[in-house]
């Protein structure tokens, strides 16, 4: 299933829009990006999360570049059969890389039945 590009951006909006209050008053200095593939080295990625996770942070961290979240189209495309599927694993992908900026690894969201 493919959508245009600017229906894909405004799914991840609105799944971004949909967080609640609290998660998106956090999400300061976090660039959120959409992106056509996926690395080489990881195809079947969904989305990443790259940065300073806010369990790491310490009193020293200021002036850094922002972190980044982010959705890879092609991948989430292949993923569904439907739009309505595009923005399930939107909204999914969005939520599990928003978790690994809160600092909850890939083993925690598989404890909590998340992964």
């Amino acid at each position: 299933m493919t959508v245009d590009r600017t229906r894909f951006e405004e799914l991840v909006e609105e799944a971004l829009t949909g967080l609640p209050a609290w998660v998106a008053e956090r999400l300061d200095n976090v660039a959120v990006v959409v992106e056509e593939e996926a690395p080489e080295d990881d195809p079947d990625l969904l989305g990443l999360y790259e940065g300073i996770p806010l369990t790491e942070r310490g009193q020293d961290y200021f002036g850094v570049l922002p972190d980044s979240i982010r959705l890879f189209r092609r991948t989430i495309e292949a993923e569904s059969r439907s739009e309505e599927d595009v923005t399930r694993v939107v909204r999914e992908t969005v939520i599990h890389e928003v978790a690994h900026f809160f600092g909850i690894t890939d083993d925690r969201l598989e404890e909590l039945d998340w992964d």
